[in-house]
């Protein structure tokens, strides 16, 4: 089980390296259409748009998973250090909490703009609120995890030690 959870973090790398490296080859395809032939691929702007919202919305559940988010727990580690497995899953439980609420505004997005077909790709609206459905199951899933499994630090905290 725990390979095939590595395995699908690991895809989701890939899929985010891949989408970038599309994202560049449009963008300056685009680039050099326009100023060097005076003309350009409109479907470009759609599609890099399309992908930058998917980068940053699987990145965003990659940084919760890593623990690479921004955290400030110098001061309940020094003041109340008993306390900090509990402040934790109390965090994990308050992430979750957004999560879920990303998880529902995404989803009623996505069914009320699946129908509107793009004019230039031809792809569903919807693709662009789908980002956030998958971020958002992928947040949750490392939330209960947090909060249901061993207490430990997160994972980049770890190996900086």
């Amino acid at each position: 089980m725990r390979a095939a959870i590595e395995a699908l973090w690991r895809m989701i790398d890939i899929i985010m390296a891949v989408l970038l490296a599309g994202m560049i080859v449009l963008v300056f395809t685009n680039v050099v259409m326009r100023y060097g032939f005076s003309s350009g691929l409109r479907v470009t702007i759609e599609l890099s748009r399309l992908w930058f919202v998917w980068v940053v919305m699987l990145g965003a559940a990659v940084a919760l998973r890593r623990g690479e988010h921004l955290q400030l727990s110098e001061f309940s580690e020094a003041l109340m250090p008993r306390f900090v497995p509990i402040l934790r899953r109390i965090c994990w439980v308050v992430v979750l909490v957004a999560v879920l609420m990303l998880f529902l505004g995404a989803w009623r997005q996505t069914l009320a703009n699946w129908n509107n077909i793009s004019q230039l790709t031809g792809l569903p609206s919807g693709l662009l609120y789908l980002a956030g459905v998958v971020s958002a199951v992928l947040m949750a899933a490392v939330a209960l995890v947090r909060i249901f499994g061993p207490d430990r630090p997160p994972l980049a905290t770890r190996q900086e030690h």
